[in-house]
């Protein structure tokens, strides 16, 4: 049975709070993961930023050693915590949100987010880009990266996750292949790169015109 958008972002955050002692590990696996992290060298990270649904903090740290401060959200207490005592750096302040109901009070030079433009359903998409949109001062600019996608994968919206405990999730997961994605950004009035990096994506977009 499938299930509709909103229980299935419950389902997901539900997944993330329970995951949260569990996430880490994947990063201490994959050294493509840690390297990854290092790609924010060369993307235009700077002045204020917001960091959309942080985790446990793995990336918070490097955004706070290029910008001037950092908000940092995400909707799950037990992730922020983790993240809180990663965090080194005063310039670094954490929101308890959920990312689609939570609008920004003010707004920022960059707007990041790392894995997980891919966990936001087809339906919220524009919805998502809008508080983007809304979140940037003019010229401002989102910076993501996420999984890349393979031919397999290719119309996958959801998947089935499991924890150590065997206990099992759905979760919203959607494969943004490069230029399809740049075309879904454009058509929203967004100029976007979107370039693949080995397994991953890293994207960068800005609005030509703000209205």
């Amino acid at each position: 049975m499938s299930l509709s958008d909103d229980a299935l972002l419950a389902e997901q955050i539900a997944y993330y709070r329970a995951r949260a002692f569990e996430y880490d590990r994947v990063y201490a696996e994959r050294a493509d993961l840690r390297e990854l992290v290092a790609t924010l060298d060369g993307v235009p990270i700077a002045g204020d930023v917001l960091e959309l649904a942080c985790g446990t903090g793995q990336w918070t740290g490097a955004l706070a050693a290029r910008a001037r401060s950092v908000t940092a959200v995400d909707s799950a207490p037990e992730v922020l915590g983790i993240a809180r005592g990663r965090a080194g750096s005063p310039n670094v302040e954490f929101v308890q949100a959920d990312v689609f109901a939570w609008r920004p009070e003010r707004r920022y030079d960059t707007v990041f987010f790392a894995f997980w433009l891919s966990h936001v359903p087809a339906s919220r998409f524009g919805e998502f880009w809008e508080t983007v949109a809304a979140a940037l001062v003019p010229h401002g600019r989102a910076v993501f990266v996420d999984e890349g996608a393979e031919p397999a994968l290719e119309g996958v919206t959801s998947e089935v996750r499991s924890l150590d405990d065997g206990s099992e999730y759905r979760i919203v997961k959607i494969y943004h292949e490069p230029s399809a994605l740049t075309g879904e950004l454009a058509a929203l009035g967004w100029s976007a790169e979107v370039r693949p990096l080995g397994d991953f994506i890293v994207g960068v977009a800005e609005l030509p015109t703000r209205h």
